[in-house]
């Protein structure tokens, strides 16, 4: 008998409880032995709730009853989930978590006590949602150099950014239904500005270079510029727009990783992600690029990760499975000293002049613009970011927009 605690009965615990429970034939007959849900901890009561008998307000009895070897961490947050994570893995009990936060900030750390008290801290669901795709960068590719990831990492924003596409509407009105089906919180800045995709960049970025990554230093941008005209520019041009994770080791082994919209042609295979759906291309030095595709969030994909997690923390109890990536921080890629190509778009009435300021006055035809109505959009040339920065402060409101190609 395999004995779990849950804590946090929210909407990815209760999730947890369920799929434990409703699979629990298919999962003893993997893991040879049962799986109990003995504790759920959380500040309230649930009357009436099939499991009530369980629930109990002290994380003392569980961490106290040796019976006890496995915790799942579904509260959120970098507060009592971090304090209680890393009391469970001092006495040797492994811990699955959907926090992505709390890997991202904390990761390195809690990785190594699980490997000091020979325990698991896993963390499959703080990633993609219900994709397997931590545990096979971890295992399945293990014989691979993995040289860049993007991805699609954040339901949200894509579910958002497909409905202006597809319907044509504006960014606030997407956002409201997006709240209203669930999909965005009521305050939903970690999504829009692109801080939830940023944590889990770093968490991938960290499992693929084997160093800390900071999140904080990852150049992170999110989707609330992006307007209908741009999807017009795009419409145009045969082009997506989705905001990705990019992230590349260079061949000096320093790190690439940025968060914001890109644009990509309808050939690539991130272009037909779309919805709620997460899409993430992992590149190797032997295999090439390899797809995984699924539902990036949701109660039950998300349970179904951290229950995968439980059978491997049950399979492998007394030994640590998942290697942890060292204190030495990864060294991260200036994005001022990138060179990139950006799409600009500007009022129709002064074209020519923020034409002419990143084409020189010459190969307007290489501009590729395209003037719609009031609006103009046009490619820049390859230049360093610092160099068109430098070009956009000095225009100000002329450039209305800028977004970057793939």
């Amino acid at each position: 008998m395999v004995n779990v605690a849950v804590l946090g009965y929210g909407t990815v615990g209760s999730g947890v409880v369920e799929v434990l429970g409703r699979n629990r034939e298919q999962i003893s007959g993997k893991t040879g032995e049962e799986i109990q849900v003995r504790y759920i901890l959380d500040l309230r009561d649930f009357p009436g709730d099939p499991y009530e008998d369980r629930v109990v307000h002290d994380f003392n009895l569980i961490l106290e009853d040796a019976e006890i070897s496995v915790v799942c961490e579904t509260m959120g947050g970098v507060g009592a989930a971090y304090q209680f994570t890393k009391q469970a893995l001092m006495a040797g009990k492994s811990v699955c978590t959907s926090n992505k936060e709390l890997v991202a900030m904390h990761g390195t750390e809690l990785l190594a006590l699980a490997a000091e008290h020979h325990c698991n801290y896993l963390f499959e669901a703080s990633v993609g949602g219900g994709i397997p795709l931590l545990r096979t960068i971890q295992n399945s590719l293990t014989a691979e150099r993995i040289q860049a990831v993007t991805g699609i990492l954040n339901g949200t924003t894509n579910y958002i950014l497909t409905k202006m596409e597809k319907e044509h509407a504006d960014y606030g009105e997407v956002l409201k239904k997006a709240q209203e089906l669930g999909y965005a919180e009521r305050n939903p800045e970690a999504d829009v500005e692109g801080h939830d995709t940023c944590r889990k960049t770093a968490i991938l970025a960290s499992l693929v270079t084997g160093k800390t990554v900071d999140a904080a230093k990852i150049e992170t941008e999110g989707i609330t510029g992006v307007t209908q005209a741009d999807f017009d520019f795009a419409s145009k041009k045969g082009l997506r727009i989705k905001l990705l994770s990019v992230i590349k080791v260079e061949e000096d082994g320093k790190l690439l990783a940025v968060v914001a919209p890109f644009l990509l042609t309808e050939e690539h295979p991130l272009a037909v992600v779309e919805d709620v759906f997460n899409g993430v291309l992992v590149t190797g030095n032997m295999l090439g690029d390899t797809m995984f595709y699924g539902r990036g969030a949701g109660k039950l994909p998300t349970a179904s990760a951290v229950a995968a997690d439980v059978i491997d923390c049950a399979r492998n109890r007394g030994r640590t499975v998942m290697e942890g990536w060292s204190r030495e921080e990864a060294e991260l890629v200036d994005i001022k000293e990138l060179k990139s190509r950006f799409y600009v778009r500007t009022s129709s009435d002064c074209a020519e002049t923020v034409e002419e300021a990143f084409w020189g006055g010459e190969g307007a035809a290489a501009s590729e613009g395209i003037l719609w109505g009031k609006e103009y959009g046009f490619f820049t040339p390859a230049m360093k970011e610092k160099e068109f920065d430098e070009k956009c402060r000095k225009l100000g409101e002329m450039v209305l927009s800028r977004i970057r190609l793939l």
